[in-house]
Parts: structure tokens; sequence; C-alpha cells
């Protein structure tokens, strides 16, 4: 067997043994985790020997590696919800479309609905019923709204009611306030008047005490006067009758001393 077949069986010997003891010599472990995306996380510990037999020297060469490899994809969102598109699809239709959407990073989602605008509604009634030559009614439709009912009470012509109009139509009213469309703004208004009235009557009731008091004083002052001017005139007819002196029945008044 010459050199050459020796190195090559002594190589062939050195791999088989490499490739078997491989899983107790090196540590290799490899973890991989995946979420939203591709996460790779690869770690390896690998080990090499060689070994050549020269003219009877013998040179062992080890090689020590470790490899880690890491790799992380960003977690990627879902696609945006958009809000649906909505249209009243004519313009005598009093009606409003409202959408929207909400994404999360999990889940989208959005949704719409369509509102019907019943000022608008109350508006094109008016009108129609004052081209039918019907103006209470007109009226009538328009005084549902709470902000027409107030303004019209304000400016003096009571909204209808029950074919009632003008100061019937307020009686009315007044007689039967929870039938306003603007009662609970007409309760607030009818107390803050009834705590300004109370004030101004309060008011009113100090001032009057008060000007009784004075003319109590002033009535007190002039009985007092009166009384004192009576004592005067009651000392000055006393002091009148001492210089009367009566002789022969004919009285006789002396001036002077």
């Amino acid at each position: 067997m010459n050199f050459y077949t020796k190195n090559l069986l002594l190589l062939l010997i050195l791999l088989t043994v490499a490739f078997f003891a491989r899983p107790v010599l090196a540590d290799d472990t490899n973890t991989q985790t995946n979420t939203s995306g591709s996460n790779t996380n690869i770690t390896g510990g690998y080990e090499s020997t060689t070994t050549n037999n020269n003219d009877g020297q013998t040179n062992t060469t080890t090689d020590n590696s470790t490899t880690t490899s890491t790799t992380s994809g960003s977690s990627i969102p879902p696609p945006s919800a958009n809000s649906p598109s909505y249209s009243s699809m004519s313009q005598d239709v009093c009606s409003m479309g409202v959408s929207g959407s909400v994404t999360t990073g999990i889940v989208g989602i959005s949704g719409g609905k369509h509102f019907i605008d019943e000022n608008c509604e109350r508006i094109k009634l008016a009108k129609v019923l004052q081209d039918f030559g019907m103006k209470v009614a007109s009226v009538a439709v328009l005084c549902q709204d709470k902000r027409v009912h107030a303004a019209m009470e304000s400016a003096g012509t009571p909204c209808p009611y029950q074919g009632l109009i003008g100061p019937k139509a307020q009686e009315m009213w007044d007689k039967y306030p929870e039938m306003r469309p603007d009662y609970e703004e007409w309760k607030a208004r009818n107390v803050i008047i009834a705590k300004v009235d109370d004030r101004i009557a309060e008011e009113a009731r100090i001032a009057a005490k008060e000007i009784a008091a004075e003319e109590e004083r002033l009535m007190e002052e002039a009985r007092l006067a009166e009384i004192e001017h009576q004592k005067q005139l009651e000392e000055a007819r006393k002091k009148a009758n001492e210089k009367v002196i009566i002789i022969d029945s004919d009285p006789l008044i002396i001036h002077g001393d």
C-alpha cells in the first residue's frame, strides 16, 4: 500500500468518525419564531478536525466556529377600513348619510347610516301648505320647531292652537304649557323670570317699608310739635288770666306790672 493510498484511507476513516461523532461533539441550537412576518434566529456551533500524517509526522488542526443569524420581519398591519359612501340620491329628499370606520392592529370595522333631517322636511311641508293657501296650517307646521314657537310668542303673534289664533291661542298655551314644543325652555325661562320678579318685589317691599318708617317718623315729629304748640298756648292763656282783675263785675286788664 503506497503513501497516497494510506493517506486516502486515513482521511476516509477520519471523515466517517467525524460524521458520526458530530451530534456528540457539537452543540447546535436552532430557534425560529414567526409572528406577523418572518423572524428567523439561527445559532450554530461547529467543530472541524483535520489530521495529516506525512513522513511519520502528525499535524492536527482544529477549527471551532460559531455562526449566529437573526432576521426579524416587521409586523404588517391589516389594510385600513374604508368608510362607505352614502348619498341622498336626490335633492328633494331630506336625508343625510353618515359613515365611519375604525382600524386597529387586529381588525378594521366600517359602517354607515342614513338620518332624516326633520327641519328640512318641516320647511318643505310648510312651503307646500303655503302654496295650497293653507297659511295657518303652514305656520302651525313651522311652530312644531321650538325655536319658531318661542319667536312667535316673543313677537306677540302666538302659534295657532286647535284652530285658535291670537290672544285666544295664547290663553290655551298658558293653560296647557306641557303641549308647547319648547316646554323645557319655557320652564327654565319662567324660573328665571320668577327669581327676578321675587327680587324686584323684595326690593320694592324694603323700599316701601323704609318710606313707611320715614312717614311715621315725620308724623310723630308733627304730633310732638303740635303737643308742644298746645302747651305753649296753654301757658300763654294762664299768664293772660293772671293779668285780669274783676272790679264791679267789669273786667279790668292791667298792662304791665
